[in-house]
């Protein structure tokens, strides 16, 4: 399993960013999946996941009504799509395989990550 997150950038306060999380063949198939935030010198924050099975998403409150989470299993591949940017967005951000439902999200020892891409949000 392979996931490869990219998108990140350089952004204004306000601006918008679109992430990507390509997926190895079929990954979308059989996976939830997630994206994650870690800030410099904080602990890593769930943001968003969709679901394999019926589409649904959840996100973080502090996301909410900012960024859309959607799928191309026909591209295998995830987008979060970002907007309404903020400096406190600053964080690299990683997907990964989670569990998810409309609740929220998990994530154990046995699911797959992919690398991070830099998103940072000048003011």
């Amino acid at each position: 399993v392979q996931l490869q997150a990219s998108g990140g950038g350089l952004v204004q306060f306000g601006g918008s960013l679109r992430l990507s999380c390509a997926a190895s063949e079929f990954i979308l198939d059989y996976y939830a999946i997630g994206w994650f935030r870690q800030a410099p010198g904080k602990e890593r924050e769930e943001v968003s996941c969709i679901s394999n099975r019926d589409g649904s998403t959840y996100y973080a409150d502090s996301v909410k009504g900012r960024f859309t989470i959607s799928r191309d299993n026909a591209k295998n591949t995830v987008y979060l799509q970002m907007n309404s940017l903020k400096p406190e967005d600053t964080a690299v951000y990683y997907c990964a395989t989670v569990y998810c439902s409309g609740y929220g999200l998990a994530v154990d020892a046995m699911d797959y990550w992919g690398n991070g891409t830099l998103v940072t949000v000048s003011s």
